[in-house]
């Protein structure tokens, strides 16, 4: 098992935007098709940061889901364009973390 830690950079002033459009379209979304989002949060310390984590059992897993969320008529005309107006995609980065041993996280 491993997590997704996407951290993205809203447009200057649009993270409110960014974050009502993740949590009523592109967290349902993507639920939907079958991905664990485990959380959503906005930076305290960044007033464009926002970050969200999503867990895979594996990396066959993770493929199979992405297929599922993105490879689709919706995503590319809709929703994908719709990110493209409210986050700064060449900031975006994308974190594979695997818990400890002892995480409390399952």
């Amino acid at each position: 098992m491993f997590y997704e830690l996407r951290r993205y950079t809203a447009q200057p002033g649009r993270r409110g935007d960014l974050v009502k459009y993740m949590e009523d379209v592109i967290i349902p979304y993507q639920v939907a098709a079958g991905m664990v989002v485990v959380a959503s949060f906005t930076d305290e310390e960044d007033p464009d940061g926002y970050v969200w984590m999503r867990r895979f059992d594996d990396e066959a897993q993770r493929e199979q889901l992405y297929a599922a969320a993105y490879d689709t008529e919706r995503w590319k005309n809709e929703i994908g364009p719709a990110v493209d107006q409210l986050m700064v995609r060449s900031k975006m980065v994308v974190t594979r973390i695997v818990p400890t041993p002892k995480s409390v996280l399952r």
